[in-house]
């Protein structure tokens, strides 16, 4: 009884070693994820940013508009 008493524990101590491990390595995935979501929120973002603001230097009013020379 004493043995499979023993047995049992041993069982259990490993299990509970390595639900700690596992749980450890959730955490760290888990940080990585998220930051690999901030990036990409941030990837969209400056994308939509880009996508959203005309680019002055290339207006067509700019070039489109020329002052009649006077004589």
């Amino acid at each position: 009884m004493e043995r499979i008493n023993f047995n049992l524990y041993l069982q259990n101590y490993y299990i509970i070693k390595e639900n700690e491990r596992l749980k450890k390595k959730a955490q760290l995935l888990n940080q990585e994820n998220q930051a690999l979501l901030i990036q990409l929120m941030k990837q969209r973002l400056a994308k939509a940013n880009s996508h959203s603001l005309p680019d002055l230097n290339s207006s067509p009013l700019m070039s489109n508009k020329a002052e009649p020379t006077k004589p």
